[in-house]
């Protein structure tokens, strides 16, 4: 059994500095080793850091990059070497969620590491959350060189080295105005839902919520956005940022009738909370860098929205 901690005890991993070891593995689905190469080289050459490559790079079982216990062990490998100071993804896909309470984190404790990625790896940002860390929803090895992702990896950067990004988007039609300074949580949207109950779950109340999707259905958006309402989930937020909702299906006929900042719009229209729309995260190029657990400023106004992490002293342990 691990300390659950309040919101005020979220603490940061040490920041990164060049020269620091990073470890890359695919806790999910399979990957392509090539595809990752790009990811490497700016670690490495731009970033100045060293890279220990997990086994699960070169492998694959099924849909998966390995078996269960094999990605278990590969991605426990990295929790427990203390000189691992990053674990970043390969990928996404899925599987987190089948290795997560197996996982022990007691030498992450001992020695707390900066774990990064998104979609999937949803799942264990939210459990390091749990465990009163700060963790990085943000681009992978594989999606850091997507196109148009320049700025997401500078975001990314900025936060393993201890720079406090600033995020300004235009406004949106949608948008509730208003300001929240409260700490960040959030992620993939059907894997926040599907975490609901477990022992992942996160208490969202208080929080600066944002959320993602990609290749869902309208009609299936429509149904999470009420499990979360229903859940509890939306009605004490301190704000919500509502990032890509890309490649969403919709029935042939008849349609579902709304887009999906629509439907995600309806669900929240009883709420007095500051909404920024069309926010840079997601499944998508231009992927920025989030804090899961980190405090942030936002602010929502005709003119323009603003995410500003604040500046916290990481915990040395």
């Amino acid at each position: 059994m691990y300390p659950f901690l309040f919101m005020n005890q979220i603490k940061l991993p040490p920041f990164l500095k060049p020269g620091d070891r990073i470890g890359i593995v695919a806790p999910a689905s399979v990957i392509k080793y090539e595809d990752i190469l790009g990811g490497i080289d700016i670690f490495t050459n731009q970033w100045g850091l060293q890279v220990r490559e997990g086994k699960t790079l070169k492998t694959a079982f099924n849909q998966f990059s390995a078996s269960d216990d094999e990605r278990r062990s590969d991605l426990q490998q990295m929790l427990d070497d203390p000189d691992i100071n990053a674990i970043i993804a390969a990928r996404g896909g899925y599987g987190c969620s089948r290795i997560v309470d197996e996982l022990d984190f007691t030498r992450f404790l001992e020695n707390p590491k900066w774990i990064v990625g998104f979609s999937d790896l949803t799942v264990l940002l939210s459990q390091v959350y749990n465990l009163g860390y700060v963790s990085l929803h943000a681009p992978m090895a594989k999606s850091i060189t997507t196109y148009g992702g320049e700025l997401a990896a500078e975001s990314l950067r900025q936060l393993l080295f201890g720079e406090m990004p600033e995020y300004n988007v235009k406004p949106h039609i949608l948008n509730r105005e208003g300001e929240a300074t409260a700490t960040v949580v959030g992620g993939n949207l059907c894997i926040l839902n599907h975490l609901t109950g477990s022992k992942t779950e996160i208490d969202l109340d208080g929080t600066i919520l944002f959320i993602e999707d990609v290749s869902e259905y309208l009609y299936n958006l429509d149904r999470m956005m009420i499990q979360m309402k229903r859940a509890g989930k939306l009605a004490n937020l301190a704000g919500l940022i509502v990032g890509q909702f890309t490649d969403m299906k919709d029935n042939k006929e008849p349609t579902f009738g709304k887009s999906a900042n629509e439907i995600i719009q309806e669900h929240i229209a009883e709420y007095s909370y500051p909404v920024c729309f069309d926010f840079p995260v997601g499944h998508v190029g231009d992927n920025r860098a989030m804090g899961v657990g980190m405090q942030a400023k936002l602010t929502v106004s005709s003119e323009s929205a603003g995410l500003q992490f604040l500046s916290t002293v990481p915990a040395f342990i």
